[in-house]
């Protein structure tokens, strides 16, 4: 193996572990305690927003990449980067600017989901 492979093969080895590490954390969540989905995945959003305002989710996102990004907490890093950067600009685009980062993954969720809905057959879930 050269070089280049092995750097793949970390790059993988370290995304695979920081969002693994993410999604044990929620796993934890879920089986102690009583918090709902909805809730769990607002608390993680949040977490992903409050740890990129103190600067500390920007370098776990350099670190890992998409083993930061894919996960819900993600999204919120997404939204505050995007603000954040918009403030720069002013204040119209603080507001503005993490809607426009968040834009294209928001429309691609919306079409590929429109897209499944044509292609498979809803149903009730029986338990």
């Amino acid at each position: 193996m050269d070089a280049e492979m092995l750097d793949i093969l970390f790059q993988f080895l370290k995304a695979f572990v920081v969002g693994g590490g993410i999604c044990l954390i929620a796993q934890i969540i879920i089986n102690f305690t009583d918090l709902t989905a909805g809730k769990i995945l607002v608390f993680f959003m949040l977490a992903g927003v409050a740890l990129t305002a103190i600067g500390l989710y920007q370098p776990l996102v350099d670190f890992a990449g998409a083993g930061a990004t894919v996960p819900i907490s993600g999204f919120g890093y997404l939204l505050a980067s995007g603000a954040m950067k918009g403030a720069e600009k002013g204040f119209f685009s603080a507001i503005t600017g993490s809607l426009a980062a968040a834009s294209a993954g928001v429309t691609a969720a919306v079409v590929f989901a429109f897209l499944m809905a044509l292609i498979f057959k809803s149903r009730t879930k029986r338990n």
